[in-house]
């Protein structure tokens, strides 16, 4: 029989409730990065934030409400890499630069396509993100600027530049093998966001 849930103490809820919270997110989007949803453990992410596990229980109510308050971080932590006002390969540049300084998004975003949204109905067809209707937005915009060729459709551009700014990650052998370079290296991150910035120029 499972114990019953308890609030833990104020001294194990620390001084900064907030400062506590952000960490148990940072060590939970590595676990789910690494694992999928299904293969993460709540006590490995409580290990990794060093906290007490029944912490997350506290703040997100458990394992599902924790992965959804990951994958919710997503549009602001994104927000300063696509700026209405920078052109459209500098935000493409600026992706790829993210995920590889954070490959657990990408590596999470991978697991949600593998699993179709899982047990948390992070895909469940209700109808569009918000988040990526609002880039879809974006574009069109960029379009009638004269950023992206008018006969292009915006949402299938952005399927190819969100594949291309992944790519890095998620096949770093292909990467190896067609270029000679790893994936993992300044020469590598330099050469490619430059050819990216030339593709994305001939859509124009």
């Amino acid at each position: 029989m499972s114990q019953p849930r308890r609030s833990p103490r104020a001294e194990e809820r620390k001084r900064d409730p907030e400062r506590t919270r952000e960490r148990i997110l940072d060590a939970a989007l590595v676990e789910f990065g690494e694992h999928g949803y299904a293969g993460a453990r709540i006590s490995a992410i409580a290990s990794r934030a060093g906290v007490n596990q029944q912490l997350i229980s506290y703040y997100f109510e458990g394992k599902e409400g924790l992965y959804r308050a990951v994958v919710g971080r997503w549009p602001e932590q994104s927000g300063p890499g696509n700026q209405p006002d920078m052109p459209i390969h500098e935000v493409v540049g600026n992706f790829v630069r993210m995920n590889l300084d954070n490959r657990a998004w990408a590596r999470l975003l991978a697991w949600q396509g593998l699993t179709s949204g899982g047990e948390t109905g992070a895909d469940d067809g209700s109808g569009p993100d918000p988040y990526f209707q609002a880039i879809v937005d974006d574009v069109r915009r960029r379009q009638r600027d004269g950023e992206l060729a008018a006969d292009l459709d915006p949402a299938y551009v952005l399927l190819v530049l969100f594949s291309a700014t992944m790519a890095p990650i998620l096949l770093p052998q292909i990467a190896r093998q067609l270029t000679g370079l790893d994936a993992g290296t300044p020469e590598f991150l330099a050469a490619y966001t430059e050819q990216l910035r030339r593709i994305v120029e001939h859509l124009e």
